[in-house]
């Protein structure tokens, strides 16, 4: 019996030992977009962003830059200062706010709740999730917003 309680501590050990030692793979930060590759389409413009109802208004400059591989980065600034930076490259993707204080990182799907990862789709006409809501007014003028939130993006590309 007792050879049994040692072996059963043991085990036990052994396997909580296992389960620390056993780890997620984390991502790292995304190396920057290179837009002097081929495949990448690059749409400079203007924006007025609205991170939530109960914020005010920010106007700054727009990029968003696409390729043929699905990659994305969009970067919304106010010069001299960067707001929001969002960016896919494969499964991977990141946002950052401001001089990356606030800095969100992952794989798989990016989060619905940012707009600037929904911005592409709704620019190509797909279906959007989660209560966003994609307007296209006259001319290059567009608006996407978020009723639930509050948090609304208008704006338009220069040709």
């Amino acid at each position: 019996m007792k050879t049994m309680g040692k072996l059963s501590r043991r085990s036990s050990f052994f396997f909580a030992a296992l389960l620390l030692c056993v780890s997620c793979r984390t991502t790292v930060p995304l190396t920057p977009a290179n837009f002097s590759e081929p495949g990448w389409r690059v749409q400079p413009g203007q924006a007025v962003w609205r991170p939530d109802k109960n914020r005010d208004e920010l106007v700054g400059d727009l990029l968003l830059a696409t390729n043929a591989n699905g990659n994305l980065f969009v970067q919304f600034s106010k010069t001299p200062f960067l707001l929001a930076t969002a960016q896919t490259d494969g499964s991977a993707w990141q946002i950052a706010f401001g001089d990356t204080r606030y800095f969100w990182h992952g794989r798989g799907q990016p989060p619905t709740r940012f707009v600037w990862f929904q911005l592409p789709s709704a620019l190509a006409g797909e279906k959007l999730e989660h209560g966003w809501i994609f307007h296209r007014a006259t001319g290059a003028n567009w608006r996407l917003e978020n009723s639930a939130s509050g948090e609304t993006l208008e704006g338009e590309f220069f040709p």
